[in-house]
């Protein structure tokens, strides 16, 4: 496939309503089918009691999942939206079963990472077809705007700790995220998002990248884990720790404990 840059017209989108959907899929069919023999292998390697939603940050060790986060084709969509300098720091797989009651309840990933400034964009990568039947991302278009609002206790059918309060936006304004398999959306870490419960007889399966600018400091007392991993450019900032390239197709790290719960 011939790689693609954004135009500026989905610059410009993107800039005013914080996400982008629609670009053409970046793996054919034959390539999704490995990624999800990928996923399947890398699933057999949870420990008695872990779900694939514990397979967090797992570049670092597994060179299959650093590979796909190095996509050049995902890399030059993000070099659109971050420009010539940022930096791979995140990973992680998050997975509905079919006729899960599980929901990812309204939030803004922002409010959960200890990073300064927010500049940082997230690819969902779909390794299965997603759409409104099971139960796609769905974002509110321009909240990345307003900055961080409050978030209280989450809910207990919820998969994260915290999620927004009553009242702070509007969700009648809700975009549904659709992704063929192979295909990406592209989200601002500000962004009112979630996901409802899957009702259908499909999994939805995707696999989600963190990037950000150069200039992007963590917090290290927070997350003492974090790794930088050059993507693009030079890092003239130096804020944060390098990780290292990882040299085993198939590997877990040592501590694979999640750290959005906080």
């Amino acid at each position: 496939m011939t790689r693609q840059r954004l135009t500026r017209e989905q610059q410009e989108f993107y800039e005013t309503n914080g996400y982008l959907i629609g670009m053409p899929a970046i793996f054919d069919e034959q390539e999704v089918e490995q990624l999800n023999a990928g996923f399947n292998k890398t699933v057999g390697m949870l420990n008695e009691g872990e779900v694939p939603s514990d397979i967090m940050g797992w570049h670092q060790t597994s060179r299959w999942q650093y590979n796909i986060c190095a996509n050049p084709q995902i890399l030059d969509y993000v070099e659109g939206l971050l420009g010539p300098d940022f930096y791979l720091w995140g990973s992680e797989f998050i997975t509905k079963a079919p006729k899960s009651e599980k929901v990812v309840p309204w939030h803004q990933d922002s409010y959960y990472w200890p990073l300064t400034p927010h500049n940082s964009v997230t690819v969902w990568l779909a390794f299965t077809d997603v759409d409104e039947g099971n139960a796609a991302m769905k974002v509110i278009p321009g909240t990345h705007k307003g900055g961080l609002v409050q978030h209280k206790i989450a809910d207990e059918e919820s998969i994260l700790s915290f999620q927004l309060s009553d009242g702070t936006f509007r969700e009648d304004s809700a975009v549904t995220l659709s992704i063929p398999a192979g295909g990406v959306s592209l989200h601002d870490d500000a962004i009112v998002h979630g996901s409802p419960a899957n009702e259908s007889d499909r999994w939805r399966i995707g696999f989600v990248i963190r990037y950000s600018s150069t200039d992007v400091k963590c917090d290290l007392e927070k997350n003492p884990n974090f790794k930088a991993y050059l993507m693009r450019g030079e890092d003239r900032y130096q804020h944060n720790p390098q990780g290292e390239i990882p040299t085993v197709d198939f590997a877990r790290p040592e501590s694979s404990k999640r750290i959005r719960k906080r």
